[in-house]
């Protein structure tokens, strides 16, 4: 017999395509250990869910005849049966549809799959919505195509819950609705799937509505156009397991109380719904969850993959911890740093061992001979007000004949940490510091990061300098490496050094600016920021000529309560010309050293590459733009900054049409990647696409990120200071795959924690009123860009006070119109015209009880916004994120 609620509860959301929903009184598949089951299957034994991995033998014969393809696999966080792996050609992503094609692997995984016949491909429509084929791309700009400022995105906090929405490809768009449960069902031998479309809210309706409607798996493939196939194929091994296997959720018991399982095991159910159920012992649980289950029903636990069998629908876990309630800042945190591997632990003392004992700590006086003596020399940071890991310092001194003697100059960071000990591996195991809202995870031990290393004004530091003479129009006429040691005469923030740059003939009062070295006055300072701010103008201009390509996102920074923690208030970050001056000068620091490196050690040097944006989506978005008749030119980055820069007016119109476009074209662009230089054969690999250069690397933040110290090491043996890093090329490759991995995982954290004090914002102090503008429209809800918050949502037609709504296409154009319920019966129902660029206003909202925030338009015609428009933001006291 079963129960009515298994059909929610006992498997797991998205589950395999082609596993019936057949449930026996022990839950669904099989249980861990449950040999003794009394409810034996028809033949007898239990049927595998899974294939078997196939041998590493067979792995590494297929990979070398290319009868295998391997890959990183990216499931769909808002479709989770649906999973991709990149396309070794560059071509369109092939997919792996379901969680059984997906067999076992995990979000970010390093899997190999064998294609499918023919036959088995998913067909894609011709109007097939582009998001369907290419599964959600979490953006992954590098930082050099859009600031030093990761890109903010709808993480986390902001989807809107898999739980409800599963949004299967109907038609030729997504379940709208927003409230649908995917079952499958074997008809024929052909997977149909049907969708349990619920009453609004209700997600437990024991008497669901059916749409049954067969997928396109249904029509035989073959007989189509070949341009309509897209790859697909199934899981056969997991080559590395990249997901951290933990996820955090929610303990619920099982549904059956008469199944030996419900005596042995709780279900937890992860948040993240790319990761399965798990079946977690329960004398893991807290003592009384059997008896009070209700108790912890908001409790965040975090529960740890341990096995997953072959024939069960569930994995098997440990739990290892609870955090707290959940929507908490702090526990949700520590949720989001754990599911990515973040280690947040203390350093051991064995790593602490490492520092400087002899506390102060001064410059050995052995140092100085070794070094450029350059405390003298008028040298400042300009970091972010709130900053404490002071990584890089810049200098600026007139030289006689009109030209410039330029610094930068960059703590000497390997210099603490040496090779081959428990802090260099520590170090090399973080391999970036991770940037939260609230606080940061540091690579290095605080005594190193926030003090020894880092460049404080009137403190003697180690650093490691490039030293140009440049011309006001900033090209480089000689070229100086070497290690230093300098004085920093003061810490500027980029307010500071803006105000310097936006009054350049005026004095600015001392008490505007902060402490100043008695050697250095106030106007040495401020006429070095206007020599570099002129400099690094031209800098620019030239690089922009040259071909470079920038893609300016909206990122959001907060002002947080100083008692509470909580956010006050919010406001898109400006990037100003302070910005962009430090910007250049790091820039140039990094290509000189990687010329420098790669010059020396043409095997051995660490580099950054950019490959160029994935040809389909790109030539997607090119016809996009054509049926816009948006004139976009993408045959290169410099043409497409171009684009991008002359394409639009200044005003608030074309200035969202340009957000919009902005965010589009990120879709296709590829991460920026460490690599070895030994290891890439062909050296047009090398390019950086977004900076359109053959040669660069990082080096000048060692402070947060591993590989500038690696690339330290690697100059310092080019200068003769010591010996070359006991690496060789593969073992240096595995090093840069490393850091990618964790840059990557940083990327995510940082953009989850920003949805997380978003969420509570709305929750907080919403609802939220902004304008937005549509960047998608598909037959039951559209896209949009919310342009006060930078955040993207999905609006639901029926969550509108609509009396219909119509779908149609106008020539390639998708147009979805909405006929208003009107207010007052005497009225007129307003209609209203949505398409790609309409301009919207729209209503964040909290959902009840949870972080969960959605997005519904407002009225036509009704007043302007709530007010708070004209409301000031908050004062901008609190830390800043």
């Amino acid at each position: 017999m079963s129960h009515p609620d298994c059909r929610l509860n006992l498997r797991p959301l998205g589950t395999p395509r082609g596993v019936s929903s057949v449930v026996g009184p022990h839950g669904v598949g099989a249980s861990p250990g449950d040999k003794k089951s009394k409810n034996k299957s028809i033949r007898g034994k239990k049927k595998s869910i899974f294939e078997t991995y196939m041998s590493k033998e067979d792995i590494s014969e297929g990979l070398k005849r290319g009868t295998l393809i391997q890959g990183v696999l990216r499931i769909n966080p808002k479709k989770f049966h649906e999973a991709f792996i990149p396309s070794p050609d560059g071509d369109r992503d092939i997919f792996i549809d379901g969680v059984v094609a997906r067999n076992r692997a995990l979000n970010g995984d390093l899997v190999v799959v064998k294609l499918l016949p023919e036959e088995q491909w998913k067909v894609i429509k011709p109007e097939s919505n582009d998001k369907e084929t290419e599964g959600a791309y979490e953006l992954d700009l590098p930082e050099e195509l859009c600031g030093s400022h990761p890109p903010q995105q709808s993480v986390k906090g902001c989807n809107d819950s898999p739980d409800v929405i599963i949004e299967a490809q109907f038609d030729d768009s997504d379940s709208e609705d927003g409230h649908g449960n995917t079952q499958n069902v074997l008809v024929d031998g052909v997977k149909k799937l049907s969708v349990c479309v619920h009453d609004k809210g209700k997600e437990d309706s024991d008497t669901p509505v059916t749409k049954d409607e067969s997928t396109s798996m249904s029509q035989d493939p073959r007989a189509l156009p070949e341009k309509s196939l897209q790859r697909s194929a199934k899981v056969v091994y997991i080559l590395e397991k990249k997901h951290s296997r933990a996820a955090t959720g929610f303990l619920k018991l099982l549904a059956d109380k008469n199944s030996e399982l419900f005596r042995k095991y709780a279900l937890f159910s992860p948040s993240d719904h790319r990761v399965p159920r798990i079946y977690v012992p329960l004398k893991d649980c807290p003592q009384d969850f059997v008896t009070r289950p209700k108790d912890y029903a908001n409790t965040l636990f975090i529960c740890r993959i341990v096995d997953w069998k072959e024939d069960s629908n569930f994995a098997l876990g440990q739990l290892a911890k609870s955090l707290g309630q959940a929507g908490e800042i702090e526990p949700e945190t520590e949720g989001i740093l754990t599911e990515y591997g973040v280690d947040f632990s203390d350093f051991s003392s064995e790593v602490l061992d490492c520092l400087p004992q002899g506390l102060p700590w001064t410059i050995p006086p052995e140092e100085f001979s070794k070094r450029r003596d350059l405390r003298k020399d008028c040298i400042f940071t300009i970091d972010p007000s709130t900053a404490r890991d002071l990584d890089d310092a810049l200098s600026c001194k007139p030289l006689a004949d009109g030209n410039f003697e330029v610094g930068v100059h960059i703590a000497d960071v390997s210099y603490f940490v040496p090779e081959g000990s428990p802090l260099d591996k520590v170090a090399a195991e973080r391999a970036t510091s991770v940037y939260l809202v609230q606080k940061v995870v540091p690579m290095l031990p605080r005594l190193l990061c926030e003090e020894l290393c880092s460049l404080h004004p009137m403190t003697d530091k180690l650093t490691f300098s490039v030293i140009w003479t440049l011309t006001p129009e900033g090209k480089i006429l000689c070229e100086w490496f070497g290690r230093t040691i300098i004085r920093s005469c003061t810490k500027l923030s980029y307010e500071h050094a803006q105000s310097m740059i936006e009054s350049p003939t005026e004095k600015i009062p001392e008490k505007e600016l902060p402490p100043i070295s008695p050697e250095h006055t106030s106007e040495e300072v401020h006429r070095a920021v206007l020599n570099l701010h002129g400099i690094a103008k031209e800098l620019r201009k030239q690089r922009f000529v040259d071909g470079a390509l920038r893609l300016d996102q909206l990122k959001l920074a907060f002002t947080l309560d100083h008692e509470t923690g909580l956010p006050q208030g919010c406001h898109i970050y400006e990037y100003r010309d302070s910005n962009k001056l430090v910007e250049e000068f790091m820039l140039l620091a990094n290509m000189a050293v990687a010329h420098k490196t790669h010059r020396t050690f043409p095997e051995r040097a660490l580099l950054r590459r950019h490959p160029p944006p994935q040809t389909k989506m790109l030539n997607d978005l090119v016809e996009f733009c054509e049926q816009m008749g948006l004139p976009m030119d993408f045959s290169s980055a410099g043409a497409l900054n171009k684009s991008l820069t002359e394409t639009f007016g200044d005003d608030k119109y074309s200035l969202a049409r340009k957000e919009v476009l902005t965010n589009m074209c990120s879709r296709p662009m590829q991460m920026a990647l460490y690599f070895c230089s030994g290891v890439l054969q062909d050296q047009t690999q090398f390019r950086h696409y977004a900076l359109n250069v053959p040669l660069y690397t990082h080096f000048t933040s060692p402070i947060r990120r591993f590989a500038d110290v690696l690339v330290h090491r690697l100059l310092a043996a080019a200068l003769g200071y010591g010996e070359l890093p006991d690496l060789e090329p593969e073992a240096l490759q595995k090093q840069a795959d490393h850091c990618n991995d964790r840059r990557m995982a940083s990327k995510r954290v940082q953009e989850l924690s920003t949805g997380l004090f978003f969420a509570i914002l709305v929750k907080e102090s919403g609802p939220l009123e902004s304008e937005a503008m549509v960047l998608g429209v598909l037959n039951q809800a559209f896209d949009v860009l919310v342009l006060r918050y930078g955040v993207q949502k999905r609006v639901y037609c029926n969550a509108l006070p609509l009396r219909s709504h119509h779908f149609q296409k106008v020539g390639k154009k998708p147009e979805l119109t909405l006929i208003w319920e009107p207010e007052d019966t005497e009225q007129e129902p307003v209609q209203q015209v949505v398409t790609i660029f309409s301009l919207v206003e729209v209503v964040l909202q909290a959902e009840t009880a949870t972080l969960k925030y959605s997005a519904v338009l407002k009225r036509p015609g009704t007043d302007g916004l709530l007010g708070l428009q004209d409301k000031e933001e908050p004062d901008a006291g609190g830390p800043e994120a």
